[in-house]
């Protein structure tokens, strides 16, 4: 009976401790997490270049999530208005994640390197959860959800942010991104006729 009680707590204290590590690996190979991190400890004493920091990661964060998800509308849309979307998503975020780097190189901000924790779950729950017409539907809501948040951030930061450079960019965006959300709200209420 005791050599059972043994292998039983044994076996419990193993999974603790490959839980415990699973955790911690996640935590580590998320690269919005590793970039945050990064920039807290070079900021630590400096809150303006640590506001501006987190704006540009979460910027760069919302590039590579929006770059993957259009990918996934081009190939599993069935509306041709949501595979366009998926295009412009592509180009456009590619082309804001260009335009992201020389700012964070001029302020030393360390950015994400591939899609995060957050962007592989939205991506996972229209790859996995959604076929057919409703992955049009799903992408089409994300699409209005996911625009109005970033063009809050993008006023905001247009409005606050330190570096008068990102001040300048954000409010650049602000057209880009409210013609985004625009064409989100007229995909979504073609995919919910």
């Amino acid at each position: 009976m005791k050599k059972i009680e043994i292998v039983i707590r044994s076996l419990f204290l193993a999974s603790a401790i490959v839980f415990f590590a699973a955790c911690k690996d996640n935590k580590e190979t998320d690269t919005k997490e590793i970039a945050t991190e990064q920039n807290e400890e070079k900021f630590d004493e400096n809150d303006s270049k640590e506001d501006d920091s987190e704006f540009l990661v979460a910027a760069a964060e919302t590039d590579l999530m929006e770059i993957e998800i259009g990918k996934l509308a081009q190939s599993k849309g069935t509306a041709q208005g949501v595979k366009d979307f998926g295009k412009m998503l592509v180009d456009e975020h590619t082309k804001s994640a260009a335009d992201t780097k020389p700012f964070a190189d001029k302020l030393n901000v360390s950015l994400p390197l591939s899609i995060t924790e957050k962007g592989q779950e939205r991506y996972n729950e229209l790859s996995k959860e959604a076929k057919g017409k409703d992955f049009d539907r799903k992408f089409a809501d994300m699409m209005v959800k996911g625009h109005e948040d970033a063009l809050e951030k993008m006023k905001k930061a247009a409005d606050d942010a330190n570096d008068p450079d990102v001040r300048a960019w954000a409010a650049g965006m602000v057209p880009t991104l409210a013609a985004h959300l625009e064409q989100a709200k007229i995909l979504h209420d073609q995919i919910n006729q």
